[in-house]
């Protein structure tokens, strides 16, 4: 662990503890959302699912990103994984993004995809205000995975019909913001 790191962040005023715990917490998320995507995706067929299946497969690959993203930074801050696969699923700061209960209704699957992005857009939103101009480099990782989330959010809500977002899915690019934390 990086020591220094997370005395500077201590002697900043932030709990350090409380922030390891929403940083695994979100981190399970992601994970575990990178699993149930896997599923949502492979079920999104026919006309009116294959053209969400391009950009549920963008969300997909950059939640596991932001999970790669994420675990360097609990170790350094003296944090730790669940050994346990179960434990750590159940403690995911999201519900799990399970298959709807119709996997042919496409609309059903977007609530699911876009409740599961607007969860992510809370959680990150709750870690930037508490690491704001005291952790640095915490906030400044949550922050990237803070726009991927709300890009997400917007491409999903913009299929739900519920407005323009001004938001256009990415060519050929994924996590723009993240790619810096995984190198």
């Amino acid at each position: 662990m990086a020591r220094v790191a997370r005395e500077m962040v201590e002697k900043s005023g932030v709990d350090v503890d409380k922030l390891l715990e929403l940083l695994i917490k979100n981190a399970s998320a992601e994970l575990t959302t990178y699993y149930y995507y896997t599923i949502l995706r492979a079920n999104l067929i026919g006309l009116k699912g294959e053209g969400v299946k391009e950009i549920a497969e963008v969300a997909r690959i950059e939640d596991r990103n932001h999970f790669e993203a994420l675990v360097p930074r609990i170790y350094e801050l003296g944090g730790k994984l669940p050994d346990d696969m179960k434990e750590f699923h159940d403690i995911s700061a999201c519900p799990p993004a399970n298959l709807p209960a119709d996997p042919t209704n496409v609309e059903e699957m977007l609530k699911v995809l876009v409740n599961a992005e607007r969860c992510a857009v809370r959680g990150y939103t709750e870690i930037c205000n508490m690491t704001a101009g005291k952790d640095h480099r915490t906030y400044d990782l949550a922050l990237a995975i803070l726009n991927e989330e709300i890009e997400h959010e917007s491409w999903f809500s913009e299929f739900l019909g519920e407005g323009p977002s001004g938001h256009f899915m990415r060519r050929g690019e994924t996590s723009p913001f993240v790619s810096k934390f995984l190198r």
